[in-house]
């Protein structure tokens, strides 16, 4: 399984309306792509709070690398993540992706 981290950085003044409407867009492509597994999207709530600013983010688990390419490719991430990036703090410098390949254990 790959999970897709993606934290983002929103520029001020987005509101939480905004940003909540992000994650329902989001969800949206959940049931559409084979090999997406799910999708959780939400604000940060960590003790620690060590964010750096990144208080918002999404997790997306897919079956393998192609179940990913084929969602990076999707009309719809293209969209989302356009208007994603259109929120984000500086644009792209806004958003941290971290790709984790998941063994079975």
């Amino acid at each position: 399984m790959i999970r897709h981290i993606v934290l983002v950085r929103f520029a001020p003044g987005t509101t939480e309306a905004k940003i909540a409407g992000l994650w329902e867009e989001l969800h949206q492509i959940e049931g559409q792509l084979p090999g997406l597994l799910g999708i959780a999207s939400g604000q940060s709530e960590s003790p620690e709070q060590i964010e750096r600013g990144y208080m918002h983010g999404f997790t997306a688990d897919f079956a393998d690398w192609e179940a990913l390419a084929a969602y990076q490719a999707h009309p719809d991430h293209i969209r989302f993540g356009q208007r994603l990036t259109a929120h984000a703090e500086g644009g792209r410098d806004g958003l941290l992706v971290f790709d984790l390949p998941v063994a079975d254990r």
